[in-house]
């Protein structure tokens, strides 16, 4: 009979024993996956800012939107950010390239096509 508990407890120790390290195993596959995750969006930026064009609209990290005028540097790039105010960046600055006007002007004109009876009150 003591031999039995004795088993038990034994059996018991090995679980606990193995505790700590799923514990730890539990934390650092959480920080592998962002880790990869992180490393792709920054491979992702940097191909974006090195693929910039002449005539391109972006914003950069500081929130200024701006107009590429010379893209021909390694490093910088030229920003028209008012008509004829011309500022140099440095390329790592550029956060996100904005789509076109003419793609969202396209998205906006369609909905213009609804019937003007929708929008009159009526009287019962």
């Amino acid at each position: 009979m003591t031999s039995i508990l004795a088993q038990q407890a034994g059996g018991g120790s090995s679980i606990f024993s193995l505790l700590p390290f799923l514990i730890i195993l539990l934390l650092f596959v959480p920080l592998f996956l962002n880790g990869r995750k992180q490393r792709r969006q920054m491979a992702e930026t940097q191909a974006m800012q090195q693929a910039l064009e002449d005539g391109d609209v972006v914003v950069t990290t500081s929130g200024l939107r701006g107009t590429i005028v010379d893209a021909s540097y390694e490093d910088t790039i030229d920003l028209e950010i008012a008509e004829g105010v011309v500022t140099t960046w440095l390329r790592a600055a550029i956060r996100e390239k904005v789509a076109t006007d003419e793609a969202t002007e396209e998205t906006v004109a369609e909905p213009a096509d609804k019937d003007a009876s929708e929008n009159k009150p009526t009287i019962h």
